[in-house]
């Protein structure tokens, strides 16, 4: 299991790219399955159209994926 040596997660999204997660974390399908992400930092999919989901492969990019990295641009 990935850890950042003080337990905290966290999880950044980029503008217009994918969710980052770094820290101590466990990543599971619906179903319950764990998925090993292989590293503390992973970066997940969320235009879905990665061909490594739920993992982002830079697919966004060719789509023009646009998503804003401020949860609230009002602020």
């Amino acid at each position: 299991m990935p850890t950042d040596g003080d337990g905290e997660v966290t999880v950044t999204p980029c503008e217009d790219g994918p969710l980052l997660v770094r820290g101590n974390f466990r990543l599971v399908t619906q179903e319950g399955r764990e998925i090993d992400p292989g590293r503390a930092t992973v970066a997940l999919c969320r235009c879905g159209l990665s061909s490594t989901k739920p993992f982002c492969d830079g697919s966004h990019r060719v789509a023009g994926f646009r998503a804003t990295s401020d949860p609230d641009p009002a602020t």
